[in-house]
């Protein structure tokens, strides 16, 4: 008797350990405080949100695969404006004409060079714009005037022309190089630009949340696709956003990456309020 017992604790282990094995999540999302959150109660809480700030990692292909989904599933309820990064606000022009259909998708990518990783990742979720009719927003600074702000800081945006100055934040930037997202950046990059490499961090981030806040309409719930290091810990866009609409009720995701799934691992925790661990073996769109 003793020895059928035996084998069948031995066979229930291993069709226990051969269902597990067969598991193969490709992600897990959990809350701010690293407790594990269903798909369903997150895209509730996000839909209650008036702006989200999507960060991504940019090659990551679960990640743009959850911004379509996530922006899928809110149309279903919300009235959506949707903003990318991706797109630098003297693109805008452009990219109406293409949302409109005045002219066609070769066209656009000849006249504004989208990322190299465009068609795959980013032109899903405009063409979805398209097709539901959705404003989408080119919320970037253009980067000639990042890189100017990157050689000479702020105050080579000054004689800029008033035409030019309509692709940025309004002058006077402001700008707290004690935040620990600036403050890390300094010390990950040595002598790469000095003070002025965080400046032009700065820069992007203002612009960004300036266009957020320009297209913000009431009623209204705004998706912004980003890489996540200009959202994590509630600093970068969010931090702009948040001096000039403090009430504004704001969610971040931050996508990242882990060799293991059970939960973020501490340099991620807190790190926004809603942390998605992808697979670290996850294959890469470039």
């Amino acid at each position: 008797m003793q020895n059928i017992t035996n084998y069948l604790l031995l066979f229930t282990g291993f069709i226990t350990l051969s269902a597990t094995a067969q598991i193969k999540d490709p992600y897990r999302i959990f809350n701010q405080k690293g407790k594990q959150v269903s798909y369903k109660k997150m895209l509730k809480d996000l839909s209650r949100s008036e702006v989200i700030l999507f960060g991504e990692l940019h090659n990551n292909p679960i990640a743009h695969w959850l911004e379509y989904e996530v922006t899928s599933d809110l149309l279903k309820s919300d009235s959506l404006i949707l903003g990318a990064e991706m797109f630098e606000a003297d693109d805008q022009n452009t990219l109406n004409d293409y949302l409109m259909g005045f002219i066609n998708a070769k066209t656009m990518d000849s006249i504004i060079s989208p990322w190299p990783n465009y068609k795959t990742d980013y032109k899903p979720l405009v063409d979805l714009a398209k097709r539901n009719k959705l404003s989408f927003i080119a919320t970037n600074v253009p980067r000639k005037y990042a890189n100017l702000v990157f050689k000479k800081g702020f105050e080579a945006l000054e004689p800029l022309t008033d035409q030019e100055k309509n692709y940025i934040a309004k002058l006077p930037i402001v700008y707290d190089p004690n935040l620990p997202s600036y403050k890390a950046m300094l010390e990950m990059m040595p002598g790469h630009g000095g003070a002025n490499l965080p400046k032009a961090q700065a820069i992007k981030d203002a612009t960004m949340a300036f266009f957020i806040l320009k297209h913000l309409k009431p009623n209204h719930l705004f998706i912004h696709y980003n890489g996540s290091y200009h959202s994590n810990n509630f600093e970068g866009i969010g931090w702009y956003l948040k001096r000039q609409r403090s009430e504004l009720n704001i969610k971040t995701i931050n996508i990242v990456e882990q060799k293991a799934l059970r939960k973020p691992e501490a340099e991620h925790m807190n790190s926004a309020h809603y942390i998605i661990v992808v697979d670290k073996d996850m294959t890469k769109t470039y």
